[in-house]
């Protein structure tokens, strides 16, 4: 699960650096999928230790992160949105779809983790 995590962390890290380059660098915020990625990538890392409790421990870490994450731009995409239109003006198509796409990304993540917990626990049952 260390080696998916990494590349979701890929794919964070490019949705964020397309995201900044795509609002021509201006707004800062479009980074914050590639701070979840670098976090998502350091902890992948450490999870890829032969000891299995610091596996365990550091892919606890990254589905916490992945949950925080996806919490954090739904919430934001939805609230976004709902903004816009109770003011009657176009949402900022941009912003809502990266924060979509970052949202779409960690709910698969957070899935595949928990039901590989799930088959992890199961395994050890029988």
């Amino acid at each position: 699960m260390a080696k998916v995590t990494l590349v979701f962390a890929v794919l964070l890290v490019a949705l964020g650096l397309i995201g900044y380059v795509g609002t021509g660098s201006q707004h800062v915020t479009a980074l914050i999928p590639t701070w979840f990625g670098l976090a998502l990538a350091l902890f992948g890392l450490l999870a890829m230790s032969p000891s299995e409790s610091r596996r365990k421990l550091f892919m606890h870490i990254n589905v916490t992160v992945g949950l925080l994450g996806l919490l954090g731009a739904g919430g934001k995409a939805l609230q976004g949105y709902l903004h816009a239109r109770s003011g009657g003006i176009e949402p900022d198509n941009v912003a809502i779809s990266a924060q979509v796409a970052m949202a779409g990304l960690l709910l698969i993540y957070v899935i595949l983790c928990v039901r590989s917990f799930i088959a992890v626990r199961r395994a050890r049952k029988v």
